[in-house]
């Protein structure tokens, strides 16, 4: 005889109740084990190319190991007719009527269970009785598995009622408090594992401030411990652990698939082991709308892996709390897969959402957008698309520490309001995108200049095999950085402040164009034009060439430090930068003279008209490009100065 048949024989019936809740929850796993049977039978039937659901893992964890026949059964359903073959079908509605009375007892025992609790169990007891046979309709196996509240009611629904209802009773019966579960007919070597649980619990529960939820009730069941958190306030999202042993199974469930899969990326770092995840509803069926339940086993070497996981699985459940909300608050920010990123760090430093959303969520982000200056946001711009993904990120993550911090503190929400509008505004003045077109233009511009050098260095045999693949080339590159201005002045058609940067662009695209010019002219004077070259002539234009290169990378030196220039910059930083601009200024002065210098040289040596000619048109040109770097380089010292507060 079971003691529950003992208790009752005895009239006992104040002593059966603890009993009672625990067989009830026992009888809750095996209850939504039995629907998710049924799910798996309704997939098979409509694909049957695929393989069914193995279920074993969740047999055992729900006490139906040897209960071949649930794990058999998907594999034998089929589709006739419009209805649902399931072999055994009599046998799973007998075990959904004797465990739905099991789940039931205790609710209906206590003397403030509602009349309507015990007519829905009448009615859903008197339902399954009906069902005979081996076919199920589309109807009927929605009206068993539907977890929707718009709609007529469900055994599912019941079942996660009568959950919710155990729960609270778990809670009265509980007969003492450990940390804060309660708890009862506990082992001695219960306590430090529940005591591990709560520990990481109630380190993170603060995070959720006033939102209801991570209430948590443990009771010993013959071999195993188990331990159980109501998440928040839905009925669908309940998480379950069984400890036996040193392996803990955890069954989760929850409304929102994308919230599931964030959890087990969340519990990726405890070592997780996922089966059997799937939707509790059908194809077709609910409109597609189901709760997601998987199993996650943990295998711990030994108590102190386990008390260490037990308590990062407490840590954890804050963290899934207002989760959805939370990620649609920041779809207007970043994209989908940014956002559950964003999410994950912030759960993983233990810093959370719920912060972010009480100071005002998304409503932060766009007054902070609203208020940064120089038109750095125009309506519609999207962050990411103007700071970049990693920035925007970043920033939205700063933000939810900002508002954790302030609201832990006590401090104010319109403090949150001006730190998240400072933050922006400092990563507005840093921001690099821009100059990354700039860098890449200019590193253009240097292939060029490097390239020329090289190629005037060849003597009069090599010249033209090196003119020829130089002129190929500096097409092919003059021809990319001009893809660069086109790509700015896209941008700048939206946004105003990247019009300084296409001016920037389009006066660097002037020193390409001019050093494409003198790899065309160098293809001509290999051409049989090289008449009266001699040392001196060479040298003279070699030294043109290397100072234009020069000077080029002393305009990309300069970039680099303009990159990371404020307000806030050291003299060190600000005299670099202008070391580099002066270096750029001196080499346009050395290539004044040095064309003076060549034009003397070409005069004297050279009486071959159109070599001539050529040559004073390649020294020209390689002068012209050390013009327009200077032109560029005095564009580069105004936005420094501007963006530093110097008047120019």
């Amino acid at each position: 005889m079971q003691k529950s048949q003992a208790l009752a024989s005895l009239g006992q019936n104040g002593l059966l109740l603890p009993v009672w809740v625990k067989a009830a929850l026992a009888a809750n796993d095996r209850l939504k084990l039995y629907l998710t049977v049924l799910q798996a039978a309704a997939s098979h039937a409509e694909h049957p190319h695929k393989e069914p659901l193995d279920l074993s893992r969740e047999l055992v964890a729900a006490g139906l190991g040897s209960a071949s026949w649930l794990q058999e059964l998907p594999a034998g359903s089929s589709r006739f007719d419009a209805r649902l073959l399931i072999p055994e079908l009599d046998r799973l509605c007998a075990a959904l009527q004797e465990d739905l009375g099991v789940m039931a007892r205790p609710v209906l025992a206590t003397a403030d269970s509602s009349p309507d609790v015990h007519l829905r169990v009448q009615q859903w007891q008197e339902w399954l009785d009906t069902l005979h046979g081996e076919q199920l309709t589309d109807e009927q196996l929605l009206r068993l598995t539907h977890g929707r509240r718009n709609e007529s009611d469900s055994l599912h629904l019941l079942i996660m009622d009568l959950h919710k209802q155990i729960n609270h009773l778990a809670a009265d019966l509980a007969s003492e408090l450990i940390d804060g579960a309660h708890v009862w007919q506990l082992a001695d070597e219960d306590r430090p594992l529940v005591q591990a649980f709560m520990e990481g619990l109630n380190r993170t529960a603060p995070l959720k401030f006033e939102h209801p939820g991570l209430d948590t009730a443990a009771t010993r069941d013959g071999d195993r411990l188990l331990l159980q958190n109501d998440i928040g306030t839905n009925d669908a999202h309940v998480l379950v652990m069984q400890i036996e042993e040193q392996t803990i199974t955890l069954t989760y469930s929850d409304l929102h698939r994308s919230r599931f899969a964030f959890y087990q990326a969340l519990l990726a770092p405890l070592n997780a082991a996922w089966s059997n995840v799937g939707a509790r509803t059908t194809e077709g069926l609910n409109q597609g709308d189901a709760y997601t339940v998987g199993t996650a086993r943990f295998e711990c070497a030994d108590e102190e892996v386990l008390r260490h996981t037990l308590e990062g699985l407490g840590a954890s459940i804050v963290f899934l709390i207002d989760w959805n909300r939370a990620r649609k608050r920041l779809l207007p920010f970043v994209g989908k897969e940014e956002a559950v990123a964003i999410l994950l760090s912030a759960a993983r430093s233990e810093v959370g959402h719920m912060a972010w959303l009480k100071a005002g969520g998304e409503r932060l982000i766009w007054d902070a957008m609203r208020g940064a200056g120089n038109g750095a946001f125009q309506l519609g711009d999207r962050l990411c698309d103007v700071l970049g993904d990693n920035v925007a990120q970043t920033f939205l993550l700063d933000a939810m520490r900002l508002s954790c911090q302030a609201l832990r503190q006590g401090l104010p929400v319109a403090l949150v309001a001006d730190e998240t509008r400072m933050l922006l505004n400092r990563l507005v003045r840093q921001r690099t995108e821009d100059f990354d077109l700039l860098d890449e233009h200019a590193a253009y511009c240097h292939a060029l200049a490097q390239a020329i050098s090289d190629c005037l260095l060849h003597g009069h045999d090599g010249l033209k095999d090196a003119a020829d693949e130089l002129s190929a080339r500096a097409k092919a590159w003059e021809r990319r950085a001009d893809h660069l201005v086109m790509q700015a002045r896209d941008l700048a058609e939206h946004r105003a402040h990247w019009q300084a940067t296409v001016r920037m662009l389009e006066l660097s695209d002037d020193v390409s164009d001019a050093l494409e010019e003198a790899a065309f002219l160098i293809s001509l004077i290999a051409d049989h034009h090289q008449k009266g070259w001699n040392h001196l002539v060479r040298q003279a234009l070699i030294r043109l060439a290397q100072t234009v290169e020069q000077a080029i990378q002393d305009h990309i030196r300069a970039l680099a430090i303009a990159r990371t220039l404020s307000q806030g910059s050291d003299a060190a930083d600000s005299d670099a930068f202008l070391s580099a601009c002066w270096a750029v200024l001196r080499a346009e002065r050395q290539c004044d003279e040095q064309l003076r210098q060549a034009r003397r040289i070409l005069l004297a040596h050279i009486d071959h008209a159109p070599s001539l000619m050529l040559a004073n048109d390649l020294a020209m040109t390689l002068e012209l490009a050390s013009d327009r770097l200077l032109s560029a380089g005095y564009a580069l010292r105004d936005r420094v100065f501007h963006s530093s507060g110097v008047s120019a």
